[in-house]
């Protein structure tokens, strides 16, 4: 089996080299779509022999069903530039090429994703295990949804992989927290734009079921302090989205916040 190893990314050169060793010797091409990078992304993308091509920022969807397209293999490993293959995850998808080949019917793999959040692992609440097919043929599917937290819709049977897509995925606490205004932002216009409402007290009630859920149902509370800082910003951003989508139905911009 042939494998085409997709990235889209913008000033990555901090992630990259970490992201590309762990499936540099798997891929039989590497192909990274740079929407504008200032920085040594597209030296570090050659120097793992990636095909380096450019195309202004289409939103994550259109961007990522872009670089798709410019795979040379059907079958396809669809990488952020802050995420990594772990030894076991490496290790299926050599026996996975090594496979003469797979059945028409098998679209593609699913895999638990691991963050690594102030230092530790998370393998409790909302965050883990994440699973997301992120292997598949490229033919068997594409990438839809709105403008932030795009989904691979998929069509065939889809198998489990055992091993962790390690996540490098915030700097600091103040990363975490712009993300989190960032993507509320974007979730609030989807929304508003679909003709979606918010009544006066969902920003208070989604928030706190979102807390329950992550830290209380999912056991959030064994990583430590990390799980309790994770449920406390995962139930801020969701009362930011019903927040934001409410003035957005009241025709208001008073929030505060703003694009990152």
């Amino acid at each position: 089996v042939k494998l085409s190893f997709c990235l889209i990314t913008l000033n990555e050169e901090q992630n990259l080299p970490r992201c590309l060793r762990s499936c540099a010797d798997l891929a039989d091409e590497i192909v990274v779509l740079d929407s504008g990078s200032t920085d040594g992304t597209e030296r570090i993308a050659r120097e793992f022999g990636a095909r380096f091509e450019r195309q202004d920022w289409l939103g994550y969807v259109a961007q990522k069903n872009k670089v798709l397209s410019l795979a040379k293999h059907d079958w396809v490993f669809s990488l952020d530039a802050d995420e990594e293959l772990s030894p076991e995850l490496r290790e299926e998808v050599r026996k996975l090429k090594h496979t003469a080949a797979l059945s028409d019917d098998f679209a593609g793999f699913s895999m638990p994703r691991c963050v690594l959040y102030e230092g530790r692992w998370i393998r409790h609440g909302d965050w883990y295990p994440d699973r997301l097919v992120r292997l598949f043929r490229r033919r068997a599917g594409q990438f839809a949804g709105g403008k932030v937290h795009e989904r691979l819709e998929l069509r065939g049977l889809i198998e489990s992989q055992k091993g962790d897509l390690y996540h490098h995925s915030f700097k600091d606490a103040a990363d975490h927290r712009a993300r989190c205004e960032k993507y509320a932002r974007l979730w609030a216009e989807t929304q508003h734009e679909a003709g979606k409402t918010a009544g006066t007290i969902a920003p208070y009630t989604h928030a706190a079921f979102r807390w329950l859920r992550g830290y209380v149902l999912k056991r959030g509370f064994l990583d430590g302090p990390q799980g309790w800082r994770i449920a406390a910003f995962c139930a801020r951003e969701v009362f930011m989205k019903y927040r934001l989508l409410r003035e957005m139905n009241r025709g208001t911009e008073g929030s505060g916040v703003r694009d990152q």
